[in-house]
């Protein structure tokens, strides 16, 4: 690259940079740290036992209210059922969300909702291995205590049970609670309504053998998770401040590009790319969704962020690749093609995986692929195999940095003594500039892993499980801070813009 700032600003200059995009570094990880609050908030509920007296359990039936003027005729267990001989098929499970003299926000973002079932040991109704609970499940809406409720979603739900009775199995032990684990329940892309009812009927068919080897199931309760509303105006904040920042270097930046006499080297060309990417990140398109009933904004959110990963990942292999200094001719993408094609490819299985995922639940939001064996697995599978790669592939840049670090070191040395002492200080300042593409690159690996592993415990029922505000403030803002330090370091310095050499041509870099 021919007259680079980072090859021509003074160290002074270049220390006074360092320092300011330094502290707003830290600024990012105190944003999270001292303004936000957590990420997400996890509200339990204890659904209600309702009785349907009319029997009206099909579509476009009446909603049942667990509590407030138009609540429903309840019970309290089933023996008090069993008294009144009311059917199984008559009880309706009624949970509203959120509790009482309490509003839903489109600040929440999302709601991800987990079942819990508390089914008692009884001696002639136990639960079989592989046992699976049907549910009949509705969710309705409103915006007013005064307003009828509207079907937002019904569906008939399978989930399979996995209980442990740790007692013996004895008379003596009846009543007492399997150990279950937690359910996946429901997921909605977007909290556009102040007031959830979610009604949950259990059939019994005895002839098609449905809900018949469930054991006695005595309470239900819910975990609702959604973004805390405070986390989600901090999170809008950096992406509107950021958002032009990164937009405004980049058009400055592409405009010293066409003023050189010389077309964009791939270097110059992939930094560019990374900051469109970046910056198509950064759009707080999220501000829209506070005043519309956008579903699909968790889905468009995954697509900008696993865009961004390919790039970003693609982007360290050619930025390392190009300061090799071997003898293979570079400054052409398809010399990476090996590199960089698994990457993409990976990424694109991520993206299928995830329309598998949430394309289905913009129709049902009780769709969860944790439901099926088979999918359970395969998204098990994916979490293990990304994570392992992940890892494959920071141990690869780690290499590929240490023959950057060789060859520049085996260049210095064949330098004569004072050409050697005009670039050490260009030496060091690649050096360190690798050092931090490769401390970049682990909190970027870190992240993904954790965002993972997070995600994974919201399903399967660890849902106490949280990061730190900060941590997700702080590394947006070191994706951002990156991208900029490259954008305005690489960009053609105004002495030399004629210029076809340099001395980081002369050195290889």
């Amino acid at each position: 690259m021919a007259g680079a700032i980072i090859e021509n600003m003074s160290t002074k200059k270049l220390v006074i940079v360092g320092a300011i995009l330094l502290f707003f570094q830290a600024f990012s990880f105190m944003v999270g740290g001292l303004i936000g609050p957590s990420p997400t908030t996890a509200i339990h509920y204890l659904a209600t036992k309702c009785v349907d007296t009319v029997k009206t359990h099909h579509k476009g039936s009446k909603w049942f209210m667990p509590w407030g003027p138009d609540q429903c005729s309840k019970i309290s267990d089933f023996d008090e059922a069993m008294a009144k001989r009311i059917e199984a098929n008559n009880i309706v499970f009624a949970v509203h969300i959120p509790l009482p003299n309490r509003e839903m926000s489109p600040w929440f973002q999302f709601m991800l909702v987990i079942l819990q079932f508390d089914i008692a040991f009884k001696m002639q109704n136990q639960i079989e291995d592989g046992s699976l609970v049907t549910m009949d499940v509705g969710l309705a809406y409103r915006d007013s205590t005064l307003s009828e409720w509207t079907e937002m979603a019904r569906s008939i739900e399978h989930r399979k049970l996995s209980c442990n009775f740790t007692a013996t199995k004895t008379y003596k032990n009846e009543g007492h609670y399997y150990e279950c684990d937690p359910l996946p329940f429901m997921e909605v892309g977007s909290v556009a309504h102040k007031y959830y009812l979610l009604n949950i009927r259990f059939p019994v068919k005895e002839r098609k053998k449905v809900n018949i080897w469930n054991g006695e199931i005595e309470a239900i309760r819910l975990v609702s998770i959604h973004q805390n509303g405070g986390f989600t105006k901090v999170w809008f904040a950096m992406k509107t401040f950021l958002t032009p920042s990164v937009l405004i270097i980049m058009i400055w930046y592409w405009r010293r590009i066409t003023q050189m006499t010389r077309p964009p080297v791939l270097l110059e060309k992939i930094i560019f790319a990374l900051g469109i990417s970046m910056t198509f990140t950064n759009i707080p398109v999220e501000w829209l969704s506070v005043g519309f009933n956008w579903t699909w904004m968790l889905l468009f959110s995954d697509i900008r962020q696993g865009i961004f990963y390919s790039m970003l990942l693609s982007f360290w292999i050619i930025f390392c690749g190009e300061h090799l200094m071997d003898q293979t001719e570079r400054n052409r993408f398809s010399v990476y093609w090996k590199q960089v094609g698994p990457i993409v490819f990976g990424f694109f299985c991520l993206f299928i995986f995830d329309m598998c995922k949430r394309g289905v639940q913009l129709k049902n939001p009780f769709y969860s692929i944790w439901a099926s064996d088979v999918w359970s697995e395969l998204a098990m599978a994916f979490i293990i195999v990304a994570g392992i790669c992940i890892c494959l592939y920071f141990l690869f840049l780690c290499f590929m940095v240490f023959q950057v670090f060789r060859n520049i070191s085996g260049k210095r040395s064949s330098l004569p003594a004072m050409t050697k002492a005009l670039h050490e200080g260009l030496i060091f300042r690649f050096k360190f500039l690798m050092l931090v593409t490769l401390a970049c690159a682990a909190m970027t690996v870190i992240f993904f892993i954790i965002s993972q592993v997070n995600e994974g415990h919201w399903h399967w029922g660890g849902y106490m499980v949280q990061v730190n505000s900060a941590f997700f403030t702080g590394i947006y803002g070191m994706w951002n801070i990156y991208v900029f330090a490259l954008i305005f370091l690489y960009a053609p310095s105004h002495k030399h813009y004629g210029d076809e050499k340099s001395s980081g041509e002369t050195l290889g870099l």
